[in-house]
């Protein structure tokens, strides 16, 4: 996962630095790559009768889409990538809170806590970002405020879709409970189903699939192929993606609940240093303290330390045993 989160991220990043606004083409790529190998090799050319009745995974669907989208807009109303990243990992928080309100679930002091510091990192990334698009020196005061809003609305578009994916969350634990867990059915149709909803993005496609193809010619390595360097980025986007997408899946399946959310909590970090690196954005050491308090705030709510202590007493007692 690891591997694939931070080869995904190397791409992309290319592609971004070129084209701000390809995130949607790139999505439409995933979904469409994850589909048709869901297709053959799960759906059995749809010969296969899904295990959860159709009608919920389009609810899913709609949810996931929703997400997904919301989430390549929100890149293009002022938020930087790392403030993008920050803000995605409170969806332990937002989770959390519908899980109260929802499934009346209750937790200890020690995940209060870990909520808290989280809240607090966000909130502490997020005003002095404000900060920063407020104070841009390059802008006259009247552009400097329209910045600003497209700014806000940018925040609005990311609390929104981080409610929203942690509702879907909620609705995935319901389904598994009542009908199991089926991993590889749920990745082909979360992936598609939302294929026709592209349609209504063709002309931002279309215009990106346009620039990829003028951008300079690559030789592919090994095979000698030579093709545009942008198609290049997005095919070996499109494979790292699938590779991390499946190993995300396969933990669920195969490690606990802790193992997947510290291995997610590490793939946020190694992507959130990643782009602080690539782009060179203002990381401020209030962002830096912002960023501590999430993952520390992240880790506790995994109970990670209690699960460490057992190991760690066992460690220092093999010395005198032997």
């Amino acid at each position: 996962v690891l591997c694939g989160i931070a080869l995904t991220l190397l791409f992309l990043l290319h592609a971004c630095r070129q084209f701000p606004g390809c995130g949607n083409i790139v999505t439409f790529s995933q979904f469409l790559f994850i589909a048709v190998e869901g297709f053959i090799f799960e759906a059995n050319f749809g010969r296969k009768k899904p295990a959860i009745p159709i009608r919920y995974y389009f609810i899913m669907v709609a949810m996931f889409f929703t997400v997904s989208v919301v989430n390549n807009y929100a890149l293009n109303l002022n938020i930087a990538m790392p403030l993008h990243m920050i803000f995605r990992s409170g969806s332990l928080i937002a989770s959390m809170a519908l899980g109260i309100i929802i499934l009346k679930k209750r937790y200890s002091i020690y995940k209060y806590t870990s909520i808290a510091l989280v809240s607090l990192g966000i909130f502490t990334c997020t005003f002095m970002s404000a900060k920063q698009v407020a104070s841009d020196s390059s802008l006259n005061e009247e552009d400097g405020l329209q910045v600003f809003l497209w700014w806000l609305l940018g925040i609005a578009a990311l609390t929104f879709a981080l409610l929203m994916s942690a509702r879907m969350g909620i609705f995935q634990e319901m389904l598994y409970k009542q009908f199991g867990k089926h991993s590889k059915e749920a990745l082909f149709y979360n992936h598609a189903l939302p294929l026709p909803g592209f349609l209504l993005l063709a002309p931002n496609i279309y215009h990106h699939a346009v620039l990829f193809s003028q951008s300079e010619p690559f030789q592919v390595p090994v095979i000698g192929l030579t093709l545009p360097v942008m198609w290049f980025y997005l095919l070996m986007n499109v494979v790292t993606q699938y590779v991390c997408i499946r190993g995300v899946f396969i933990l669920t399946t195969e490690c606990t609940s802790l193992t997947v959310t510290l291995v997610v909590t590490l793939r946020k970090f190694v992507s959130l240093i990643f782009s602080i690196l690539y782009f060179r954005n203002p990381f401020t050491a209030w962002h830096w303290l912002g960023t501590t308090f999430v993952f520390v705030g992240t880790l506790m709510y995994t109970e990670v330390w209690n699960s460490l202590g057992p190991f760690l007493a066992r460690w220092r007692k093999r010395p005198k045993e032997e």
